[in-house]
């Protein structure tokens, strides 16, 4: 298993229509986000990247929804977004949409968007599964410096385990569009193939949503074991002395 972390950048999307069947693969995200979105309520909803900024988000009752990225159209605060520049709990929601597969820490990125929202906020990550039609595809030569296939394919299961660790709970994981997206594969002339995978090989869908909440852990009072020890008595000890005193006289 390679490392998470890597310095090696490629050339990042900022637009899906970078993207080979770039509308397509948006509008599927956006139908499969929309019945997630009502469930989240709240302030404050961060897009993270240029691809999550463009993402039609106007199902939610969250009202004030903020992009995070590089100057674009849809940025509304330029910067990176592996150092956010917000307080801790300040979020209630955050979608990084294709964000973790062109970065070079994407375990930061996790880290600062798990910072940053508020006990029991949503969190939705979508990307490219590698074990796929689309994720083959990166090993043929043609795929080297091309988009999708220049950043780097993290399995489901592994950023799972990663939402594990900081504390998520996983409450959904989705798998669609089962096509290469290469740029001169039509959708259509594969229409029997996409069915009979969508039915038969759900696991192998190109692409994976993952929907997680942060977990809150509830501070449980433990009774002490340990009793304080009885404060001294002096009229006892009074007492005791005394009848040692009286026992003396009587021996004389």
């Amino acid at each position: 298993m390679k490392p998470a972390l890597s310095f090696q950048e490629g050339p990042k999307p900022l637009s899906w229509q970078e993207f080979p069947h770039g509308d397509y693969l948006r509008s599927d995200i956006e139908r499969k986000m929309a019945k997630w979105l009502p469930r989240m309520f709240g302030y404050h909803m961060l897009k993270l990247g240029n691809l999550s900024g463009e993402l039609n988000t106007s199902k939610s009752t969250i009202k004030h929804q903020v992009c995070v990225a590089e100057s674009g159209p849809f940025t509304g605060v330029v910067a990176d977004i592996d150092e956010l520049p917000f307080y801790e709990h300040s979020v209630d929601a955050c979608i990084l949409s294709h964000c973790l597969e062109y970065h070079t820490d994407p375990h930061h990125i996790l880290r600062e968007a798990h910072r940053t929202l508020i006990p029991g906020g949503y969190m939705v990550i979508t990307g490219f599964n590698p074990f796929s039609l689309c994720g083959l595809a990166q090993l043929l030569p043609f795929s080297g410096q091309k988009l999708p296939w220049t950043g780097r394919f993290f399995t489901p299961a592994r950023v799972k385990d990663w939402l594990n660790l900081l504390g998520f709970e996983i409450v959904s994981d989705e798998r669609f569009i089962y096509s290469s997206l290469a740029r001169g594969n039509r959708l259509s002339r594969f229409a029997p193939w996409r069915r009979f995978t969508k039915q038969y090989l759900k696991p192998m869908g190109s692409v994976y949503m993952l929907v997680a909440r942060k977990r809150v852990a509830p501070l449980t009072p433990i009774k002490p074991k340990w009793h304080a020890r009885p404060q001294f008595a002096p009229v006892k000890g009074a007492g005791l002395r005394q009848t040692s005193k009286q026992h003396c006289e009587r021996k004389r």
